[in-house]
């Protein structure tokens, strides 16, 4: 029984922190309040009003306490819903990450099993790219997570003025590797930079830089912003 996600995995996962919470907040703006439904074979969610194309990307059953991704359904596999869910697989089979390509994970032996849950809907959404990820009860002792797969769903901008707060909360997350979510941050954004033992270097957009340095640890220690003129 697993007890904790692989490294491969983690960095990974690492590498999306930032703006995949960056970008969970815009979808969280953007969705609005009420109940919701969905038609499966059309790939379609609704939520309170507004209708969007969506990917089923795994359930977790809260009984059981394990995680099915949605390529692995029987009811749903080789199904367009899936298709996201089958990019995911097709990436941890590409660079060996188990956690993308094993049909079910059993999370009962994790100290927080909801919470490593929420670890893979994050890395699913990571890889593929997706604009968030919806998470929502689908019964009793079970969770389903959807992609949205709508270009309609706002993308996070890169903001300067809010990057410190943005990479201290990234780095917060999974608390594995604080420069992958650095690099991955910008790398997400098309930032290009210079690295150092102990500083990250970006030229930020509109002549802007950043200095991000780190600790003997490996921890973010600083992240200071240069206003181009």
């Amino acid at each position: 029984m697993a007890t904790e996600f692989g490294d491969a995995f983690l960095y990974e996962v690492e590498r999306h922190a930032a703006w995949g919470a960056e970008q969970l907040e815009a979808l969280t703006g953007f969705l609005p309040e009420g109940p919701w439904t969905a038609d499966l074979p059309s790939c379609v969610y609704r939520q309170g009003g507004l209708e969007l194309r969506v990917a089923v990307l795994g359930t977790y059953d809260t009984e059981e306490r394990s995680w099915m991704w949605g390529w692995a359904n029987p009811g749903l596999a080789g199904t367009p819903v899936v298709a996201l869910a089958e990019e995911a697989e097709r990436f941890g089979r590409a660079h060996g990450i188990a956690e993308f390509t094993a049909e079910e994970i059993d999370l009962s032996g994790f100290a927080d099993p909801r919470r490593a849950a929420e670890t893979l809907a994050f890395g699913g959404m990571g890889v593929t790219r997706s604009p968030g990820y919806i998470g929502v009860s689908a019964g009793p002792g079970t969770r389903v997570y959807f992609l949205p797969d709508d270009t309609r769903v706002p993308r996070a901008a890169l903001d300067p003025v809010a990057l410190p707060r943005t990479l201290m909360t990234g780095a917060g997350l999974i608390g594995h590797s604080p420069r992958r979510v650095v690099t991955g941050y910008l790398d997400h954004h098309g930032i290009p930079r210079r690295e150092s033992d102990r500083q990250v270097f970006a030229a930020l957009p509109g002549g802007d830089a950043a200095e991000i340095d780190f600790d003997s640890a490996g921890r973010i220690a600083a992240v200071r912003l240069t206003v181009g003129r």
